[in-house]
């Protein structure tokens, strides 16, 4: 398989799963800036949306969507339980925080990043953030991740966009189940490998 990443973006998250997994794949560098790959070629003509992630399969096929494709790779390998199986109601959590994490923090990250953005509209998005990692941070009480005590495809997303609190401007020092979850994340194999690979980690 062949992930298209940028370094530090939203594909950081299945970067994180694929090496999780224990599946062999290939990183292929993908400029969210110019649009094209280490050879020039046109990234838009591999997936016309223009952004990462994007898994290409081995028969060919391309997925793309970060919750898509964590999920994809969990089922590759169910031994390893990235996700819950199908059907369960624990599955359904984990599609439950990947939608949350997707549609209420990754989207309002990307108007701060924006920089055609006005900066009210950015003051705007980075108190939406604030607030609904406050509410994260209420839900991680007593937990190491976000189904309870293991890790899930899930947690590899939040890690990502969470990451993003510095670039952002914010302040989640004061979160402290949060901050928790983002050091102590480290205990997992697919962390470092990723940053280390993205050129996020000494």
């Amino acid at each position: 398989m062949k992930l298209y990443f940028s370094p530090g973006a939203c594909s950081l998250s299945p970067h994180i799963v694929l090496r999780e997994s224990g599946l062999p794949f290939e990183l292929v560098l993908a400029s969210t800036k110019t649009h094209q790959l280490s050879d020039g070629t046109d990234y838009y003509s591999i997936n016309p949306k223009g952004y990462v992630p994007l898994l290409e399969l081995d028969d060919g096929q391309r997925l793309s969507e970060g919750p898509a494709i964590v999920q994809y790779v969990a089922d590759q390998v169910p031994a390893r339980a990235l996700a819950p199986p199908n059907g369960t109601m624990a599955r359904y959590r984990v599609q439950e925080w990947l939608n949350f994490i997707s549609s209420e923090i990754h989207k309002s990250c990307g108007v701060v990043f924006n920089p055609a953005m006005p900066e009210e509209a950015k003051a705007l998005a980075r108190g939406r953030v604030t607030q609904r990692l406050t509410w994260v941070d209420q839900q991680l009480q007593g937990k190491s991740f976000l189904l309870g005590a293991d890790f899930s495809v899930a947690d590899a997303y939040l890690f990502t966009v969470v990451n993003w609190a510095p670039h952002l401007g914010l302040d989640i020092s004061g979160l402290k189940n949060l901050a928790a979850f983002q050091s102590t994340h480290g205990g997992t194999a697919g962390r470092p490998g990723a940053l280390k690979a993205e050129g996020l980690l000494k």
